[in-house]
């Protein structure tokens, strides 16, 4: 199921063939809260052990590498190298301060921060957690980095944390520079301007839509790249 017709190219590049796939098999990639399989594939057609978990069915390409399930307790039963989660922000995001003191959402929160905290704190010896600013910034622990998705060629403006243990922060570059080409699109426009005035991006622009939470939790390719072409210095695989 991995072509060997692929090329891997610097940063952000679409991953392609790699004469040393066997180096990377060994390393187990588990990206845990993820149904579209954007990052495992990226880490799967590398030559990855990879695979995706999550409560819902997946949507990706590669189904025989999905495990339909609690994520704890796939963490419990199986050992992997590094894993990758998205949890739920909802109840944790910043962006849903308007309902912050609505009756019982205390106890989603607490559920939720208890679920991050978890994976934090999960035996994988490399841990890279993505969610927006929120409150687990103060509770759980400070995040790594900010990034979007033009920062690697994704032409769209979604302000992301990461919490990283034991893996670098992903690179990236706005000009060229005496070694290293930019890997920075230009700054998205917003996509419209509502009412007020705010100018709007990609995560406003389907929070209204038909399942719009669910569009929005998808990942981006460009960011999938780099994770999989830096990272892989970590395991010497490069």
């Amino acid at each position: 199921m991995i072509s060997d017709k692929m090329t891997i190219a610097v940063d952000s590049a679409p991953i392609a063939a790699n004469p040393m796939l066997s180096a990377f098999s060994s390393v187990r990639v588990i990206v845990g809260c993820e149904y579209s399989q954007v990052i495992m594939s990226a880490f799967l057609e590398a030559g990855y052990d990879a695979w995706s978990c999550d409560l819902l069915p997946c949507e990706g390409q590669y189904p025989e590498r999905h495990i339909q399930g609690d994520l704890l307790k796939v963490l419990k039963e199986r050992k992997f190298d590094l894993g990758i989660f998205h949890p739920p922000c909802t109840f944790i995001s910043w962006a849903a301060t308007k309902y912050w003191h609505d009756k019982g959402r205390v106890f989603k929160r607490l559920k939720a921060l208890d679920f991050f905290a978890r994976l934090w704190e999960s035996d994988l010896k490399y841990i890279c957690i993505e969610n927006p600013m929120g409150c687990a910034d103060s509770i759980v622990a400070k995040h790594s980095q900010i990034i979007h998705p033009y920062y690697w060629g994704d032409e769209h403006l979604k302000k992301t944390c990461l919490w990283l243990k034991n893996l670098p922060k992903l690179e990236h570059r706005k000009q060229d520079d005496l070694f290293e080409s930019r890997t920075h699109i230009e700054k998205p426009n917003p996509i419209y301007i509502d009412k007020s005035g705010k100018k709007r991006y990609f995560t406003d622009a389907i929070s209204g839509s038909n399942n719009g939470g669910h569009k929005r939790s998808k990942s981006f390719s460009g960011i999938a790249n780099a994770m999989v072409n830096q990272w892989s210095a970590v395991f010497n695989c490069r």
